[in-house]
């Protein structure tokens, strides 16, 4: 999808943001090296598979390992002080977000405690960001929470609720 964009689309700026309970170590890679691509990854830390912990990054990579059981608050405080910046002074021609939704409050394997309002403010400000924006569904698996999640992000983006 990403360099898809930048080859068939057109876009040359591509911002990647992972809010999958796991680190993005495969997306990391891909692009560590790549100037016009930013990566930043909110994640269970220490956790599976081992990878974006305290420290690792670079200038267009961005980690920011979360402590097994943080929720709403602790997500919020992160996108708005750290990855909301990066993204600003980046500023992509599209977002694409690694949405995964096993950063949930039960879900069976992330040690997580987001709500639907969490990921609703999530999206929102991963909307205020760039006007294009992709979300592709990552993790999530508790069945019986998982269309409310998405939905909740779903709602929360530029005209969410026409589409």
């Amino acid at each position: 999808m990403r360099r898809f964009a930048q080859r068939e689309l057109g876009y040359s700026r591509v911002a990647v943001l992972d809010w999958d309970v796991h680190h993005g170590n495969g997306t990391q890679d891909l692009f560590w090296e790549d100037d016009t691509v930013l990566f930043a990854s909110l994640h269970q830390w220490p956790f599976w598979p081992g990878s974006g912990g305290p420290g690792e990054g670079n200038a267009t990579t961005l980690n920011v390992p979360m402590a097994a059981g943080a929720g709403d608050a602790e997500y919020v405080e992160a996108m708005e002080e750290t990855v909301v910046p990066a993204l600003e002074e980046f500023v992509p021609d599209l977002l694409v977000v690694s949405a995964g939704f096993d950063a949930a409050a039960g879900d069976p394997l992330g040690g997580m405690r987001l709500s639907r309002n969490g990921f609703r403010e999530l999206a929102r400000l991963a909307g205020r960001v760039c006007e294009r924006i992709a979300l592709l569904l990552e993790g999530g698996y508790n069945t019986d929470t998982l269309p409310g999640l998405v939905g909740s992000a779903l709602e929360a983006l530029p005209h969410g609720r026409n589409r």
